[in-house]
């Protein structure tokens, strides 16, 4: 067999026709354009069908195929989803004709059999074998009008809600483009004519894959991860893609595809314990798989990967499992995913992949964990510093286990300090994301974990006003200007509420504040920072120092901060 390679330009007419019989292998990703890609594919084809000259021809990029010469099957490395998309295009275009203009254009997705050549009729292209007979039975079918009867959520790939919604998303653009049947007619033409793909094949797949490596790609943005799989999979023997690529791609299915470029991160944290210097995809070959063979590709599945999606799953979805101590672990993993940056999240793995069968230690160890990303986030250590941070604490982990989590995960007295500090601070003038988590987390403190914070609509208010009316009550009991500055913004003076905010309530008194603003339609509120002011019956500075006092202790009794 000859291993030669080849590439050549071809119209879509010869793209879409017996030359080529088009199969999505098992191990390929799911279809995953969705109706921003498909939507810009439409108006790119548009635009030059309306505005070049006749003679121009219309590139699509490229294509790459484990083809032999003289049969049509073809394995599709690279281009599923131009090849999926241009598929739901045509068969949009078809469904609006009749006749022979309709047998004409189908001819493009059905291959129609010809008993002279020992041709059978089937589609020209077949996607994934978990979504192809929902593709052959509506797009390829053109059975549209029962399609978009379907509720695009409900399916159970998103590869299928991407079908849907784009194939609705094309014919929307065909009805309101294209006036006529003629246009229709014309517009298709053109596509079948003057738009080209360059097809890239080869007989190997090992070939194949090299190629897919190197090559930029008109269609979807390759991420790192997907040069590394072409890369990984690609040394593995043929008689082993399956299996392995089935289990590449249900990893990838269960973080995601944004998520498990994150992963392939978290692991290179992992691995070098340092800032990431090169791209992801180069220091995974320089630190990770420097000499990648078919045993050390099977082993990096299995004893790299594998582990750490798991865990990788498990952490940020919350959805730790043990027969006892699974709420507490879940409940700080909850806590952990708030916070603005994701540094902590290879530590995370890396302890679960070593004691995720120890539920108390997990617990005691994401706690310690928290309160650090807490610390550092609350004092604002810069990215690098946070990383360094981490990994000291990953170096420790390597050397010690059991009970004793080493040095770098716990706070110094300095440090402690610190933290305190900035939590009698005035915490309102803290950039939102950071007030917003020292403040709620205070109110899980004080609500025992009971509370649930999932509303999208959150304010931080200050009890005593901001702006004190003259002749007030707020005037009376805090006539002193200097002591209302010093106290209008620290911890004791504030309280979380689930509303919009509403400056005219916000300079009622007391009384009517607490009733018409603090308070929920059910004459309740969600938070129970908010339901202990509910309780008292004025708020003066003797209070409010109080009430500072107690909530800093709160803190110091949940977080471990006693100097």
């Amino acid at each position: 067999m000859s291993t030669k390679i080849k590439g050549a330009e071809y119209p879509l007419s010869k793209i879409f026709s017996s030359d080529f019989d088009y199969e999505i292998p098992s191990f390929q990703r799911p279809y995953a354009w969705t109706e921003e890609e498909a939507g810009e594919l439409f108006d790119d084809l548009y635009e030059f069908y309306r505005n070049e000259a006749e003679d121009e021809q219309y590139f699509l990029g490229s294509i790459v195929l484990v083809k032999e010469d003289d049969k049509p099957h073809a394995e599709v490395i690279d281009g599923q989803q131009r090849l999926t998309t241009l598929t739901i295009l045509l068969s949009a275009i078809t469904s609006k004709l009749s006749g022979d203009d309709r047998n004409d254009f189908k001819n493009y997705i059905i291959e129609p059999g010809r008993a002279s050549q020992g041709l059978a009729s089937k589609p020209r292209v077949h996607i994934r074998k978990r979504d192809n007979d929902f593709f052959k039975k509506y797009i390829q079918e053109l059975n549209f009008e029962a399609l978009f009867q379907l509720d695009p959520e409900a399916q159970d790939t998103e590869a299928k809600k991407n079908i849907e919604k784009n194939a609705k998303l094309l014919m929307d653009k065909i009805d309101e483009k294209l006036r006529s049947l003629d246009e229709i007619i014309r517009f298709g033409a053109y596509l079948v004519q003057r738009c080209f793909l360059v097809a890239v094949s080869t007989p190997t797949r090992q070939a194949a894959f090299r190629i897919f490596s190197v090559m930029n790609s008109r269609g979807m943005s390759l991420l790192a991860t997907d040069i590394i799989k072409a890369d990984v999979i690609g040394a593995i023997p043929e008689g082993q893609h399956a299996d392995f690529n089935e289990r590449w791609e249900e990893m990838e299915v269960e973080v995601g595809r944004d998520g498990f470029n994150d992963l392939f991160g978290h692991i290179r944290t992992i691995k070098t314990k340092e800032k990431a210097r090169k791209s992801l995809q180069d220091e995974f070959y320089e630190y990770i798989l420097p000499d990648i063979h078919a045993a050390s590709a099977i082993d990096f599945i299995e004893n790299t990967l594998s582990p750490y999606s798991d865990a990788y799953r498990v952490i940020k979805n919350s959805a730790y499992a043990s027969t006892t101590g699974a709420d507490a672990v879940n409940d700080i993993l909850k806590w952990l995913n708030r916070i603005d940056n994701s540094d902590w999240v290879p530590v995370a793995m890396e302890f679960y992949v070593k004691h995720k069968d120890k539920a108390d230690q997990m617990d005691r160890f994401l706690r310690r964990l928290e309160r650090l990303a807490a610390y550092m986030r609350a004092t604002s250590w810069d990215v690098t510093h946070r990383i360094e941070r981490y990994a000291r604490v990953l170096y420790d982990l390597e050397t010690h286990g059991g009970e004793d989590f080493g040095e770098a995960i716990e706070l110094t007295r300095e440090e402690i300090q610190e933290f305190l500090d900035k939590l009698n601070s005035d915490m309102y003038k803290m950039v939102s994301k950071k007030r917003n988590y020292l403040i709620l987390r205070l109110d899980s403190f004080v609500s025992d974990g009971a509370a649930s914070y999932d509303s999208r609509i959150l304010t931080i208010e200050h009890v005593l006003p901001q702006t004190v009316p003259a002749g007030s009550q707020w005037e009376a009991d805090w006539p002193d200007e200097d002591e209302r500055r010093q106290w209008l913004h620290k911890i004791g003076n504030l309280i979380p509420l689930t509303k919009r905010h509403n400056s005219q309530a916000q300079n009622y008194e007391f009384d009517v504040k607490k009733e018409k603003y603090f308070k929920g339609k059910s004459g309740t509120t969600s938070y129970a920072l908010a339901s202990q002011v509910l309780g008292y019956g004025a708020w003066t500075p003797k209070v409010v120092k109080a009430r500072q006092k107690e909530l800093i202790a709160v803190y110091v009794k949940n977080w471990e901060l006693k100097l």
